[in-house]
C-alpha cells in the first residue's frame, strides 16, 4: 500500500460525500470535529440551495478529492469508484453493505468489480463506519463524534462500527488520536494501518478489535514494526469459542482448536490480548503513558485493608507479583507511620496519615523508590454531590512525591465510577495512570507487564511456518512407521519390531521383558480405545495370550520394550493453523490429557528456554519438577525431545496436517525420554 495515498486518505484538504442521509450525518460530523477542508456533496437528484450545492456525479466535481465517503446502494458503488478512480481521487470509505459479508454470489461477484475498479485506490470497508482522524480534524463518520483535537494518543482500529462507538463513548479518560474502522478488510485491513500509523509521532499505542485476520504473515510484520517503532499494541478479539474449523484426528487438534494459534502468537510477539473492551481500555492509558510496564512487580497501597484483601483476591489468576517490600523500605515506613502499620504487600497504611500530608508525601516516596515496576494507590471519589477534597489531597500527595521515581504510578479505583473526570484528567497530567474498576485494573497491569517482559527478551518474535498449498486429504502413518520417521530427527522412542501374531513370543522375548504389545492394523489410530493395547507382558506365555487376543484387531502387532521408571507423561504435538501455520502443543499426556486439558502451545522459532518456559506453565510441572518426593523428570532430555519433533514438523512443512507422540514418558534426571506412542497424519502424495 502507498504510504501516500493513504496519508492524502486519511487527512484529506478535500472530501467528497456521496449519498444521501448517510452522508447527511458525514456533513454533520465534519463540522463538529471542525472540519477545515473542502467538503462537496453528490447526490444524483438532490437541487442545490444557497446553502448547499449538490453534484450530480463524481465526473462534475471541481477537482478530484482526497477522500470520498460512499453511502449508495451496493449495485452503484463499482461504478462510482470508477469514477473516483478516473478522477484521480485519493481514496474513498465503502459504507455501504452487501459485499462479500452476505457470502452470496452477487456479494462476491460485487465484491470483484469494487476492486478492479479502484485499482490502486485505498479504501475502507465495504460494510465500515469509516474513520474519525483527532489528529487532523477529520470524521468521514455517519454518526456522532465524541473526542477533541489531539497532539498525542492511541491509534483504535475496530472492525466492528458499534464496538468503535463504544471506545468513543468511553469515561475513562483513554486519549484517543483515531479510531479507524475496516470492515470487511477488502483492501485496507489493520496490518496496512498499523505499519503506516508506526511512523506518526503522534501515535501512542495500537488498540484493536478483531474478528479475524486477513493475513497473518502481514499482521505479524506488522506487529513487530510497531514493537520496533515502541507503539505497543492491545486486542480484544472474538472467537474464543469457536469450534475448530477442520476435522481433527489427535489430542492436539483438539487443544489447539480454532484460538490457540492467535493466543500463542500474541504472547510470543508481545501483544496484549485483553477480555473486555474495559480492559482494553485501561491497557491502553498504561501504554500511552510510557508504554508497557518493565514487568510484573506491582506495591498495592491504600487506606483500606478490605481493599487489599480484595486486591490479592481479585488477582490471584494473573501473573502479577506482589513481592515483599524490601527491608530498607521497610524500616523507612515503619518509622513513618509507627509500629501501629503492619508492612505488607498489599500494603494497607490505615488511615494514620490520612490528614497528614508530609507523612503522606514520605510514604509516598519510600514506595514509589522501593524497586517495583509500578505503585498503585487504590482510592475510590464521591460522586459530585458530597466533598471529594481529601481524596484528591492524597492524590495530590501521590503525585507531588513520583518526579525522579523509577517506577511508574497508578491510581486504581474499585468502582469504575468512582474516579471523576477532573480527577483522572490530574492524574494523566501529572504522569499517573488512572485505572476504573478494580479487576480491569489488575487484567491491564498484568498485560503490560508481560508485554514489557517479552519486549525486554531478545527471542520475542515470531516466524509462521505457513504451508504454500491448499490442504489435500490426508493419510495416516502405521505406528511403527511414524516413530520410523521421527527417529530420524532425534526423537527417542521405544525399542520394537512389527511382527506377526504368531511370532510375538519370540520378538516379546528378544527384546526382553516386560513389553507392550499393540495391534498394528492401518486403521488402529486409537488402539486404547478399542482394546488395542497390552501392557507390562512379562513372559512369553503373556505375550502369546496377548497376541491371540489382538488378533481379532490385526494380523501384526507392535512388540516393544516398556518404560517402567517415568516420572511424568507429557504430550507433544504439532498442529497446522491454516492462518499462523505450524504450531507446537505441549500438555498433560496419557490418561490425564482429557481431563485435565492442561496444554500450551508455541509458534516458532522453537528453541530449548522458550520450551521449558512452556513446560513451568503447564499445571503438571510440578511432577516434572520432583513432587512430594518423587525424583525430579529429565527435563533437558524432554526438551530436546520437543525440539526434535519440530525438526521432524519444519522438514514435512508442506505435507504435515497433524502430529501427536502422546504420551512421552520422562524418566529421572539422566535417563532421558521415550516417545511410546506416535500419530502423524500427512497430505496424501498423488
Amino acid at each position: 500500500m502507498n504510504p501516500r495515498a493513504l496519508q492524502r486518505l486519511l487527512a484529506p484538504r478535500s472530501i467528497a460525500l456521496i449519498g444521501g442521509a448517510w452522508a447527511d450525518a458525514v456533513a454533520a460530523a465534519s463540522r463538529v470535529i471542525g472540519y477545515p477542508g473542502e467538503v462537496w456533496r453528490v447526490h444524483p437528484s438532490r437541487p442545490s440551495s444557497p446553502a448547499q450545492q449538490y453534484y450530480a456525479s463524481v465526473d462534475e466535481l471541481p477537482a478530484a478529492p482526497d477522500a470520498a465517503f460512499i453511502a449508495a446502494p451496493s449495485h452503484q458503488v463499482p461504478a462510482i469508484v470508477a469514477a473516483l478512480a478516473r478522477r484521480g481521487a485519493g481514496g474513498f470509505v465503502c459504507f455501504a453493505a452487501g459485499f462479500s459479508e452476505t457470502a452470496s454470489a452477487e456479494g462476491e461477484r460485487l465484491t470483484r468489480e469494487l476492486l478492479a475498479n479502484a485499482a490502486d485506490l485505498p479504501f475502507f470497508g465495504p460494510n465500515c463506519y469509516g474513520f474519525v482522524n483527532f489528529f487532523d480534524a477529520v470524521a468521514l463518520w455517519p454518526d456522532q463524534v465524541v473526542g477533541e483535537r489531539r497532539d498525542r494518543g492511541v491509534a483504535l482500529i475496530c472492525q466492528s462500527g458499534t464496538l468503535a462507538l463504544n471506545l468513543l463513548f468511553n469515561e475513562r479518560s483513554l486519549p484517543i488520536g483515531c479510531v479507524l474502522t475496516v470492515g470487511n478488510q477488502t483492501r485496507l485491513a489493520a496490518e496496512d494501518l498499523i505499519e503506516l500509523l508506526c511512523d506518526d509521532a503522534r501515535v501512542t499505542a495500537f488498540g484493536l478489535y478483531l474478528e479475524g485476520v486477513r493475513d497473518a504473515t502481514h499482521f505479524a510484520r506488522a506487529a513487530a514494526r510497531a514493537r520496533a517503532a515502541g507503539k505497543p499494541i492491545a486486542l480484544v478479539k472474538s472467537g474464543r469459542t469457536d469450534a475448530a474449523t477442520r476435522t481433527v484426528r489427535s489430542h492436539t487438534g483438539a487443544l489447539a482448536g480454532a484460538d490457540a494459534a492467535f493466543d500463542a502468537f500474541c504472547t510470543q510477539a508481545g501483544i496484549a490480548r485483553c477480555e473486555s473492551l474495559a480492559t482494553l481500555c485501561e491497557t491502553l492509558k498504561i501504554f500511552h503513558l510510557g508504554g508497557p510496564l518493565p514487568g510484573r512487580r506491582v506495591l498495592a497501597m491504600g487506606a483500606s485493608g478490605g481493599d487489599m484483601a480484595m486486591t490479592a483476591d481479585a488477582a490471584r489468576q494473573l501473573g502479577l507479583n506482589f513481592a515483599p517490600i524490601p527491608a530498607a523500605a521497610t524500616a523507612s515506613l515503619r518509622e513513618i507511620l509507627s509500629d501501629r502499620v503492619h508492612i505488607s504487600n498489599p500494603f494497607d497504611f490505615h488511615t494514620h496519615v490520612w490528614f497528614d500530608r508530609p507523612r503522606q508525601r514520605a510514604m509516598f516516596g519510600v514506595a514509589q523508590r522501593a524497586g517495583y515496576d509500578a505503585v498503585a494507590l487504590m482510592v475510590d471519589c464521591p460522586p459530585a454531590s458530597a466533598d471529594a477534597s481529601t481524596y484528591i489531597s492524597v492524590i495530590e500527595e501521590f503525585a507531588a512525591a513520583l518526579p525522579g521515581a523509577p517506577t511508574r504510578a497508578v491510581v486504581i479505583s474499585s468502582l469504575p465510577e468512582s474516579l471523576p473526570r477532573a480527577t483522572r484528567e490530574r492524574c494523566l497530567a501529572a504522569g499517573i495512570v488512572p485505572l476504573q474498576g478494580q479487576r480491569e485494573a489488575l487484567e491491564a497491569l498484568d498485560l503490560a507487564g508481560a508485554v514489557g517482559e517479552t519486549w525486554l527478551r531478545a527471542a520475542g518474535c515470531v516466524e509462521l511456518r505457513v504451508p504454500r498449498g491448499a490442504r489435500k486429504a490426508a493419510q495416516t502413518l502405521p505406528e511403527h512407521a511414524g516413530k520410523s520417521a521421527l527417529a530420524q530427527f532425534g526423537v527417542p522412542v521405544p525399542r520394537g519390531v512389527l511382527v506377526s501374531t504368531a511370532d510375538a513370543a519370540s520378538a516379546a522375548a528378544q527384546l526382553g521383558f516386560p513389553v507392550v504389545i499393540k495391534a498394528a492394523g492401518a486403521a488402529l489410530e486409537h488402539k486404547s480405545d478399542v482394546g488395542g493395547v497390552v501392557l507390562h507382558v512379562s513372559s512369553a506365555a503373556e505375550a502369546a495370550a496377548a497376541a491371540q487376543r489382538l488378533s481379532s484387531l490385526s494380523d501384526t502387532v507392535l512388540v516393544e520394550e516398556m518404560v517402567t521408571d517415568g516420572v511424568a507423561e507429557i504430550l507433544v504435538g504439532m498442529s497446522v493453523d491454516p492462518q499462523f501455520g505450524q504450531l507446537l502443543l505441549l500438555g498433560a499426556g496419557g490418561v490425564l490429557t482429557e481431563l485435565l486439558r492442561d496444554s500450551v502451545s508455541l509458534l516458532p522459532p522453537f528453541s530449548a528456554a522458550a520450551t521449558e518456559a512452556a513446560l513451568r506453565k503447564l499445571k503438571v510441572w510440578p511432577m516434572l519438577a520432583g513432587y512430594r518426593g518423587r525424583p525430579a523428570a529429565d527435563v533437558a532430555a524432554l526438551t530436546e525431545t520437543v525440539l526434535a519433533c519440530t525438526r521432524y514438523a519444519a522438514a514435512n512443512l508442506e505435507r504435515l496436517v497433524e502430529l501427536d507422540m502422546n504420551p512421552v514418558i520422562v524418566r529421572p534426571v539422566g535417563r532421558g525420554a521415550v516417545a511410546v506412542d506416535a500419530l502423524i497424519r500427512l497430505v496424501e502424495e498423488r
